[in-house]
């Protein structure tokens, strides 16, 4: 998977976490609470629309044109779960791969502290 697709997935996948914690939320609040703009945010609200993974729908007895609530279709449950398992597994790997750099340096540490008592 290339960068930009990773960071699409992340993406989509903090928008859809956001819709399902909101759905009633209007476009800016869900802006606001995903830490998007208004305009990447209707840009993929748009493109989770034409995947099927979510559908908008008017609010019971709304005159309102801007009453409408996003809601996750059950294949954007079931894509949320596959993207938020591999963003998990990355997210582990990362860890790992941090937890091992932060133990080098540690050691590396240590031994520049040992050389360092034993001239004194």
């Amino acid at each position: 998977m290339s960068e930009q697709s990773r960071k699409d997935e992340e993406v989509a996948l903090r928008l859809m976490r956001v819709l399902e914690a909101t759905p009633a939320a209007n476009q800016r609040e869900l802006a606001r609470r995903s830490g998007m703009s208004l305009g990447s945010l209707n840009y993929c609200l748009k493109a989770l629309m034409a995947k099927g993974l979510v559908k908008m729908q008017n609010f019971a007895q709304s005159r309102n044109k801007f009453g409408y609530v996003y809601v996750l279709t059950p294949s954007g449950i079931a894509e949320k779960a596959d993207i938020s398992r591999r963003f998990l597994s990355r997210k582990q790997q990362e860890y790992e791969a941090l937890r091992a750099e932060i133990d080098v340096l540690n050691l590396e540490i240590r031994k520049k502290n040992m050389q360092g008592t034993q001239k004194a």
